[in-house]
């Protein structure tokens, strides 16, 4: 059999072929049979929206996920931790459960990422295929399944899908959304609330640990759980499920946000918002791979993030207070900060900070005389708390306040 040229592969063809056919599907067997290679498209769901294999490949992970219809969790953490495919580019990168490397390219269209197209190298050709092969393909089924996307009547197929929708902003009104899930299980799903994890650092401390998908459906009542723009989102069913997600994250190096309770699914969007601005908060460097925390516990850091760098708001006696703890390593802030939370209660404070009643004692006194803290006027206790909780979310981080 004669070696192919893999330099003159063109891929010009398959261009025609998008005007003529408008057909995702067929596209993929097309390019599958000129680059010679199994492959997958992606949606933004991490679905299968189309598949090519030449008869007799025979690959596990491969096989799942065409049989499945989504791609693993492991396959979303590999995406995550790829510098390359976080800056928009191909990146070659090998499941750990597959002899074959795959080359990952994201399929963007208008300046919207709309999914992946994932080619399996079966024997290191396609690094020989010319860059703007690559390059044409990879425009002509991000324009395609554009196309599919866009289309107004495409039915959902999953509750999964609403979901999806639903946290896109899809749904213009309750009363809508009520009507396309009356036949799904969420007409008459009432989780307590949502945790969204971070594959970024995923890793697998345990060996002989089972896939993450299998773990959370193991544990968790009614998990429902999906990829969301890169990050597992799962339903707790109740608020005492809280308390399983800290073995998991420190198992598989997660980093969880928990929402709000969940009151009404039609408000999502807002409360994966904020979840999401949580996740990006214990994603600091401060913060280990391993971390929970709830919104709650990040309202602080989260409600001040804005004013991040505005040192021109904290008042000039402060400013001196902070400048003595970068200096001197002092504890000042920390302590101002816990007495103004424990409403000026000298023994509360002492048990915050684990420290001697002489010590916090001294440190308030020396507040008030050396660098002109008002404590004593209730009208500034608000500025001050303020002040030095923006102080303190620069100097420690958002950990500062778990």
């Amino acid at each position: 059999m004669e070696e192919r040229n893999w330099a003159r592969c063109d891929a010009a063809g398959l261009l025609a072929e998008f005007f003529e056919l408008d057909d995702l599907r067929r596209l993929v067997l097309d390019t599958g049979a000129l680059l010679d290679c199994p492959m997958l498209v992606l949606d933004d769901t991490f679905h299968v929206a189309a598949s090519s294999a030449p008869v007799g490949f025979a690959d596990p992970v491969f096989r799942e996920t065409v049989s499945t219809g989504v791609v693993g969790y492991e396959a979303g953490a590999l995406i995550s931790q790829s510098p390359a495919l976080s800056r928009g580019a191909a990146d070659y990168i090998k499941p750990g459960q597959s002899p074959y490397r795959r080359r990952f390219a994201p399929l963007v269209s208008s300046g919207v990422r709309l999914g992946y197209w994932v080619c399996v190298d079966l024997d290191g050709h396609l690094p020989l295929i010319p860059e703007k092969t690559w390059q044409t393909v990879e425009m002509v089924l991000a324009k395609q399944l554009f196309v599919e996307a866009s289309r107004q009547d495409k039915p959902f197929e999953t509750a999964q899908d609403i979901l999806m929708h639903l946290l896109d902003g899809g749904f213009p009104s309750a009363p809508y959304f009520r009507l396309q899930i009356a036949l799904t299980y969420l007409a008459d799903f009432h989780p307590y609330a949502f945790a969204l994890a971070d594959l970024s650092r995923y890793r697998l401390v345990h060996p002989g640990q089972g896939p993450l998908r299998e773990e959370i459906e193991n544990r968790f009542s009614q998990p429902h759980s999906f990829l969301y723009r890169g990050n597992v989102l799962l339903f707790l069913g109740q608020e005492g499920e809280r308390e399983l997600l800290a073995p998991l994250a420190e198992e598989f190096r997660l980093t969880v946000a928990v929402s709000e309770p969940v009151e009404d699914l039609y408000a999502l969007p807002a409360l994966y918002k904020t979840t999401a601005e949580a996740l990006e908060c214990l994603l600091a460097p401060d913060f280990p791979g391993g971390s929970v925390a709830t919104v709650a516990q990040l309202r602080t850091p989260l409600l001040l993030r804005g004013l991040v760098g505005r040192e021109d708001l904290i008042p000039p006696a402060l400013r001196a207070l902070a400048a003595s703890y970068r200096q001197r390593g002092t504890q000042y802030c920390q302590t101002l900060y816990r007495y103004l939370t424990c409403c000026h209660s000298l023994q509360k404070t002492c048990d915050a900070l684990f420290t001697h009643r002489n010590t916090v004692l001294y440190r308030v006194r020396r507040m008030q005389q050396s660098f002109g803290i008002p404590l004593d006027d209730p009208a500034a206790h608000t500025q001050l708390l303020l002040a030095t909780s923006l102080l303190l979310l620069e100097q420690e981080g958002p950990g500062f306040f778990l």
